[in-house]
């Protein structure tokens, strides 16, 4: 237990005593070169990273972007179902106007003149049935096309060996077990699209698009984007941003895909508005290994709707595969600031502080000579009052050298 002079006089000590740093001088060749080696590490992880790499001394600015889009591009098909067709933009690009994307049909299941009426449902596991008993009037399966009617009825023509529930439905009832191969769209892999992107950043107030002053109206009607010979045109062939992401075109186009389109702009506005350009990148975003992915690539329902004469509904469903283009927009801005650099500086000297702190350790507690090496470092000297009059005495270095021996 610790008696009360004890505890007033630890008081004491924690009031009444001050620390101040001693410089000690060490001649020692291995401590000198570690020192020299860590400062060195941390200047050049200052200057080398902090400063150039990571542009220390600039502020710093986030991206706001807007991105539109335009495809252009004509395709031919010659059907028994549709017969001689030619496609352009107002039918394969769904919808007309995307946010950051678009959407390009390369492929379709298409269920001509449905009608609401009753029709036997497309035959599966959970459709087909023996007898009225097998269907369930009023049910509604999650795959379902219709309502059930209570009714058992062939699939197909009446004498068909298959029977499914009959359902109140739009009929005939989609087909989409077979996906056609190749894609219906094939020649997709020639369409173009134009990409327009305009960014600022608030902070510098700096603003620019991706077609650059330098591309004037003939050049653009012209131009195709290639990462070597034209890397600025904003005209991009589908075929060639599926390739540039390691892909096949006509293999995705059977059941479609989403596609990133990545546009980079990282701009140091301390040098010339015209470096500050965009650099542009693909990559495929879903999984393309349909043989082992649930429900592959990319594909949704639309339909169109007409009446006849009488003011009958119908309609035409369309199951669209396609390749969906999402356009990502990256980058940051930054341009020299007192503020930063001052800080960055400041961090940097506090740094080199390290080296002393580690070479304090080593010397202090590491090496064999650490003991004198203590002495030499910390020296105790007390101030006290003696029959009025001051005297300073401070314990010698060797008696504290021997007591810690």
């Amino acid at each position: 237990m610790a008696t009360p002079w004890r505890t007033c006089g630890g008081l004491y000590s924690l009031l009444f005593e001050y620390d101040t740093p001693r410089i000690v001088s060490i001649k020692s060749r291995k401590v000198g070169v570690m020192n020299r080696l860590v400062q060195l590490v941390i200047l050049a992880y200052v200057i080398g990273w902090v400063f150039v790499w990571e542009k220390g001394y600039q502020e710093m600015d986030s991206i706001v972007s807007s991105v539109t889009t335009k495809v252009k591009g004509v395709a031919v098909t010659n059907t028994s179902n549709l017969g001689f067709r030619i496609w352009d933009v107002a039918d394969y690009v769904i919808p007309p106007q995307g946010e950051n994307a678009v959407f390009i049909m390369t492929n379709l299941i298409i269920t001509l003149n449905q009608t609401q009426g009753k029709c036997a449902e497309f035959p599966d596991s959970t459709t087909k049935c023996h007898s009225d008993g097998d269907c369930v009037k009023g049910y509604i399966g999650t795959h379902s096309n219709g309502v059930q009617t209570g009714r058992c009825i062939p699939y197909g023509p009446k004498n068909s060996t298959i029977k499914t529930c009959e359902i109140f439905a739009w009929c005939p009832v989609e087909n989409d077990e077979k996906v056609p191969k190749p894609a219906f769209l094939k020649d997709a892999e020639n369409f173009t699209l134009l990409v327009k992107n305009n960014i600022w950043y608030p902070k510098f107030n700096f603003t620019k698009r991706n077609i650059l002053p330098t591309i004037n109206k003939t050049h653009l009607q012209k131009c195709s984007y290639n990462a070597t010979t034209d890397p600025f045109c904003p005209i991009f062939r589908l075929r060639d941003m599926v390739e540039a992401a390691g892909q096949n075109f006509q293999e995705m186009a059977v059941e479609g895909g989403v596609m990133g389109l990545q546009i980079n702009w990282n701009c140091d506005l301390d040098k010339a508005a015209s470096l500050c350009v965009p650099k542009y990148t693909f990559r495929r975003i879903d999984n393309k290994d349909s043989a082992r992915t649930v429900a592959p690539g990319y594909n949704f329902r639309f339909a169109k709707y007409y009446k006849t004469p009488y003011g009958a509904d119908f309609r035409t469903l369309i199951k669209a595969y396609g390749i969906r283009f999402d356009i990502m927009v990256f980058g940051k801005a930054g341009k020299f600031d007192i503020i930063p650099t001052m800080i960055n500086i400041g961090s940097g000297l506090a740094l080199l502080g390290v080296a002393t702190v580690l070479c304090d350790i080593i010397v202090l507690y590491c090496m064999k000579k650490r003991y004198y090496y203590r002495e030499k470092k910390y020296k105790y000297v007390e101030d006290y009052e003696l029959g009025g009059n001051e005297a300073y005495g401070s314990r010698s270095e060797n008696q504290a050298y021997s007591e810690e021996q």
